[in-house]
Order: C-alpha cells, then sequence, then structure tokens
C-alpha cells in the first residue's frame, strides 16, 4: 500500500477521531466506536476511498530530480 495520507490530513482524522470517541463517550453511545476509523487511517496512512478516487495528500518531494 503507497502512503496516501499527508501530515496535515493526518492532524485532522486524529482530532476528529478523538472528538467522535469522545461524543459517544460523553452520550454513552456504541456510535463513538466510528472514531476509531480516522485513527487507524492516519496510523497506516493510507485511506482505501482516496485510493479508490485516486486522491492523495501526501507531500511530493520537489528537491527531487530525476534520474539521468
Amino acid at each position: 500500500m503507497k502512503r496516501n495520507i499527508g501530515s496535515t490530513d493526518k492532524l485532522v482524522r486524529y482530532v476528529a477521531g478523538a472528538l467522535i470517541i469522545g461524543a459517544g463517550l460523553y452520550y454513552e453511545s456504541w456510535w463513538g466506536a466510528v472514531g476509531v476509523v480516522p485513527i487507524a487511517t492516519a496510523l497506516i496512512g493510507w485511506c482505501p476511498p482516496y485510493a479508490l478516487f485516486k486522491i492523495n495528500t501526501c507531500r511530493t518531494d520537489s528537491r527531487a530530480t530525476p534520474a539521468s
């Protein structure tokens, strides 16, 4: 699996996941377990829907020079 989640995207996923889990605990709902999904995708750095739609938020290294 090629990574398709950039650093800003990861941060947003961690925060959103934590908020969803926190809301689930506050409201005593099992729906808080859904917060595990964005945290898991941030941890592995790969998102299946991004791969499906060919979205990539990883930064490309513009300093790299092509091989001669």
